[in-house]
């Protein structure tokens, strides 16, 4: 199983997944023209998905949807909820290739695993992916006001995470929203801080192996470095050193990652 960040951003987000039989996106939120375009920079032939994910139907998840799914006849999963929650954003999609993948289940290609669980955020019914295969393990989760203990349970263990790291608390509440989009990101149905992501990743990395890709960064209230810094030095605080056996890498809004192994 072998996978990519494409793009990761408040401005738009889709992640790459494959195994020798199947290639998924998750998310496909920017234009069908750049989601191209991201696929020829990691050299992979977009024709040749087997299907999209979809967590939810914030624009910055789904702008390429329908367009992709309409240009290339590819399936595409989401939940009851999303899809009546998206159905008007995303255009026609033919019956034939809309798949429901509810809530909390698993749906088999092969075998590639793909596990959905529930995520809290301010969307229909948001959720998001675990990838298993030959014990190998992948983890989606970049939308979320906080990681639950039942979230905890379900991704544990993962020898690759993708993990919202969204904002510096500070930079936030010195920044320029308006507070109520300020209350909104804090709150529980918001997106994670790099403090609360990196004590979430604290109580579910194991002692092997890890990489860990700090994603959906917001471009006023966060930066790489900012990012980067603030979960390494609470990662230390909670007993994990990076660079031991977890790898921080970071993700970007316009440049995919490199393709690797899980």
């Amino acid at each position: 199983m072998q996978f990519s960040v494409l793009a990761s951003g408040s401005t738009g987000n889709a992640i790459y997944v494959e195994n020798e039989d199947h290639a998924f996106i998750v998310d496909a939120g920017l234009t069908g023209k750049k989601m191209e375009q991201l696929f020829a920079k990691v050299d992979r032939d977009i024709k040749k998905l087997s299907g999209i994910f979809v967590t939810h139907e914030h624009i910055d998840h789904i702008r390429g949807v329908g367009v992709l799914a309409r240009k290339y006849h590819f399936p595409v999963y989401a939940n009851a909820k999303t899809w009546a929650a998206m159905d008007d954003k995303v255009g026609n999609i033919p019956l034939e290739q809309r798949f429901q993948f509810d809530m909390e289940t698993v749906q088999s290609f092969g075998s590639l695993d793909v596990e959905s669980f529930a995520v809290s955020h301010d969307a229909a019914d948001p959720m998001f992916y675990t990838f298993h295969e030959n014990g190998r393990k992948l983890v989606v989760i970049t939308d979320t006001g906080y990681v639950s203990d039942r979230m905890k349970g379900i991704i544990k263990g993962a020898d690759s995470f993708v993990f919202e790291s969204n904002h510096d608390v500070s930079m936030l509440q010195m920044g320029s929203y308006p507070w109520s989009t300020k209350r909104r990101i804090l709150s529980d149905v918001g997106h994670v801080s790099n403090e609360d992501a990196a004590v979430a990743m604290s109580e579910v990395v194991e002692q092997k192996p890890t990489r860990i890709y700090l994603s959906h960064l917001s471009k006023d209230n966060n930066m790489k470095d900012l990012a980067r810094m603030s979960v390494s030095q609470t990662l230390q605080s909670c007993g994990i050193m990076p660079g031991e056996f977890v790898t921080l890498l970071d993700t970007d809004a316009d440049e995919p990652t490199k393709v690797v192994t899980v």
